[in-house]
Formats: C-alpha cells, sequence, structure tokens
C-alpha cells in the first residue's frame, strides 16, 4: 500500500522560507510523478509544482515560479518543496500527491492516484 506523508508545515513570518517534504512508502520510485498542491480556507484546491521522478521535468504555477522550487531524492524516496518569500496569501493546507500512470507531472489533480494528509503552512504579515 503506497503512503504519502508530508512534513515541514508550521507558522512562520511574511518573508521566510520553509521546506516542505513528502516521503512516499510502500512503493519504490523508479518512474511516475509527483506533484503539490494547497488549499486554502473556502477556495478550491490547486496546483503548485510538479517533477517527473528523475528531476527532469518540472513545472510550476504561475502564482509561485521563482519562489518555490520541487526537487526529489530518490534514495530517501522524498519529494521536497522550497518556499522563500512567502506571503500571507500562501497560508492553506499543502498537499503531496503522486502518480505511476506518467512520468510528467500534471497540473491536474485527477492524474494522481495517491495523496498526502497535508501539512497545514500559515504565513503571518
Amino acid at each position: 500500500q503506497v503512503e504519502l506523508v508530508e512534513s515541514g508545515g508550521g507558522l512562520v513570518q511574511a518573508g521566510d522560507s520553509l521546506r516542505l517534504s513528502c516521503t512516499v512508502s510502500g512503493r519504490t520510485f523508479s518512474s511516475g510523478a509527483m506533484g503539490w498542491f494547497r488549499q486554502a480556507p473556502g477556495k478550491e484546491r490547486t496546483f503548485l509544482a510538479g517533477t517527473g521522478w528523475n528531476g527532469r521535468t518540472t513545472m510550476y504555477a504561475d502564482s509561485v515560479k521563482g519562489r518555490f522550487t520541487i526537487t526529489t531524492d530518490g534514495d530517501q524516496n522524498t519529494v521536497h518543496l522550497q518556499m522563500s518569500s512567502l506571503k500571507p496569501e500562501d497560508t492553506a493546507v499543502y498537499f503531496c500527491a503522486a502518480t505511476y500512470r506518467r512520468t510528467i507531472p500534471s497540473p491536474r489533480g485527477d492524474d494522481y492516484e495517491y495523496w498526502g494528509q497535508g501539512t497545514q503552512v500559515t504565513v503571518s504579515s
């Protein structure tokens, strides 16, 4: 059974940086793609960043391009989301997602079979 566990969320101030991690267990990724999404209260889930598991193909939403960076650590079966210059509007629950059906990331949540439980990120002004 595949399980995704996010970590690294917390309360930070505007302008700070934070690194989220998503560790996958139950299956070793030799191919596939990962994505990060977030959902703020009362809003829909939105795509942030995605990567092929080999790290060669990445994709970012315009809202985070230049501020967020997605990387993979194959040895640890972990995907990271490095976030910098955080803003209060970045406050949300952050989710990672995984798919084995494609090697190129997708901005569509429906393209991912597995999801983590989420980690809260709160950015104070």
